[in-house]
Formats: C-alpha cells, structure tokens, sequence
C-alpha cells in the first residue's frame, strides 16, 4: 500500500486513526466494509426466548467481521456454566443468563440493552 509522500525521502506509512499505528501493524477490529468498529460502536441486545419449554440467551447486534463470535460465545459459556453456540450472527446460550451477560459487555465496552421481558 502506497504512504503518505510515497517515493520521497519523506515517505511515511499509512496509519491507523484509532492506534496510530501503521496499517500492517494495527490489530484494531475492522467491520466489513474495512473501517474501524470498536465496542462502543456497536448497539448490542441481549434477550431471553423460551423454546421447547427451556429459556435460552440469545446476543445480537455484534459485527460478525469485527467480532470472533465463536470466541465469545466459548467466554460466555464458561461464564455462565452453559451450553451454546454461536451462529448466523449471533450468539445463543442456554438458560437465563441475561443479566449476567449484560454486565460483562457493558464491561468491555459495547452499548448493551437487556431486551425482552
């Protein structure tokens, strides 16, 4: 990728706004359309739905591209001692652990809203 000043002796790599470093170099999550997204970017609802008479924990709103989905829902399970999965873009787990996961997004730093009754 072509620098700032490409070909003089002033020539300086292309950096990142958020780290300030160069873009080979910067590990801030990117969306899909290669733009920065970071937590506080993300509007996140968390809710609760029974199925088959079991309640399960479903978290939507999370930028697949941005996100390892598979990553947090493993973090999500061991916190809440739980089963789940996450696909299609989202995340489920099983039993009620609205609250819970509430509070630890809001710790990372997503926008969160409990959704749902």
């Amino acid at each position: 990728m072509a620098g700032l000043f490409d070909g003089t002796s002033l020539e300086r790599p292309v950096t990142c706004h958020v780290c300030d470093k160069s873009l080979t170099d910067c590990r801030c999550p990117r969306g899909t359309d290669g733009e920065v997204c970071l937590p506080k970017d993300q509007q996140v609802r968390v809710h609760r739905e029974k199925r088959k008479g079991k309640w399960n924990t479903v978290i939507t709103g999370l930028d697949t591209a941005a996100n390892d989905l598979s990553r947090m829902a493993k973090e999500f399970k061991n916190l809440c001692s739980a089963g789940g999965s996450a696909k299609d873009g989202h995340i489920e787990i099983q039993g009620d652990h609205r609250d819970r996961i509430v509070k630890l997004l809001a710790q990372k730093g997503y926008l969160v809203k409990a959704s749902g009754g």
